[in-house]
């Protein structure tokens, strides 16, 4: 068993993260760490884990942490990384960072994006972006591994396929992406309040998310070209999941069967994708609960390419990729702790 500390565990991912790892084969949990709820049982502050597990929340202490793992996921937000991850790499553990502090190879695009310095920047170049359906590539026995965004996840799993097939023309894409109001965290807000979001669809932080220049990274290691994307994302009323609909102009014609075909050779080896038969769209309720990630594909009659992706955002766009992560770098079977049936309804 491989000894494992999550750091930032209350929060929405690092529940996930604590849920994944108690039922998971070959992880142990042995440490959970929150400033906020330290000296509070982890099943007093989630009832719902009554039983499964008696660890209480204790103060982040890097020495500390060495010492009860070997591994370090951190649920922290960006720019706390920044501070723990080369101290935790210091101490030989590998990190597995759910923040944006690694994902971005530049740090000037970090900067720009972030508003602060990276005070780490020799770490990117051995940050290893941890979407593995796209490249699996540096994972096993890394040290250190960037996890991807639940927008970034979605939108780059929908639109990849056609453009490493050639099929895209032009260098905008369209990314209309939509998410339950977990993805804001756990800490409450005006914007994420009950009254607030209930019966209410809105867009935020238009032409301004931060994870537009992950989804453009993506898509231009894909392509070998620069890309733009114009991203809307919007809140909407509900826990949990999100959809991301992703517009290509087609640089020639395919029919949406020919497109099925080539998203279903692209993913035939990936466990947790499943792409639909023609006509047939996902739906955030089929995805729930899982690191599944299920994708519609579609060519309408203006030529435009439209790429579906349906994810939960705490999983396969958060607490589950990093599990798969872990997996790959320890060599073991990639689905292991996460391949298992959840409630219907």
């Amino acid at each position: 068993m491989t000894k494992v500390a999550i750091i930032g565990a209350p929060g929405y991912a690092g529940i996930e993260l604590t849920r994944l790892i108690l039922g998971h084969p070959e992880l142990q949990l042995t440490m959970v760490t929150s400033a906020a709820e330290a000296g509070k049982r982890v099943d007093d502050v989630y009832p719902i884990l009554s039983g499964h597990t008696d660890l209480s929340y204790v103060e982040p202490d890097v020495a500390a942490i060495a010492k009860a793992a070997e591994i370090a996921f951190l649920g922290v937000p960006h720019t706390a990384a920044l501070k723990l991850a080369p101290a935790l790499l210091a101490a030989g553990l590998t990190v597995i960072d759910a923040s944006a502090d690694y994902r971005l190879k530049d740090p000037e695009v970090y900067e720009a994006w972030y508003g602060v310095p990276h005070t780490s920047s020799h770490l990117l170049a051995s940050a290893v972006y941890g979407l593995p359906e796209l490249s699996r590539e540096g994972l096993a026995g890394a040290s250190l591994v960037a996890c991807p965004g639940c927008y970034p996840t979605a939108s780059l799993l929908a639109a990849v396929p056609a453009i490493e097939a050639g099929l895209v023309a032009g260098d905008k894409i369209i990314v209309d992406a939509k998410s339950g109001v977990s993805g804001a965290g756990r800490s409450p807000g005006a914007g994420t309040h009950y009254p607030t979001v209930n019966e209410s669809l809105q867009p935020y932080r238009v032409g301004s998310h931060r994870h537009t220049p992950e989804i453009e990274q993506g898509l231009a290691l894909a392509a070998g070209r620069v890309l733009r994307v114009v991203f809307t994302p919007h809140l909407v009323p509900m826990t949990r999941g999100l959809l991301s609909t992703v517009y290509m102009d087609a640089s020639t014609e395919i029919s949406s069967a020919e497109l099925v075909q080539i998203y279903r050779e692209r993913y035939a080896d990936e466990p947790f994708v499943r792409v639909h038969d023609a006509g047939r769209m996902p739906s955030t309720a089929e995805v729930r609960g899982t690191n599944r990630a299920h994708i519609g594909v579609s060519v309408d009659p203006a030529g435009t390419i439209v790429a579906v992706c349906a994810i939960d955002n705490l999983v396969k766009g958060t607490a589950g990729q990093a599990v798969q992560c872990a997996n790959l770098v320890l060599g073991i079977d990639e689905t292991s702790g996460l391949d298992h049936p959840v409630p219907v309804v």
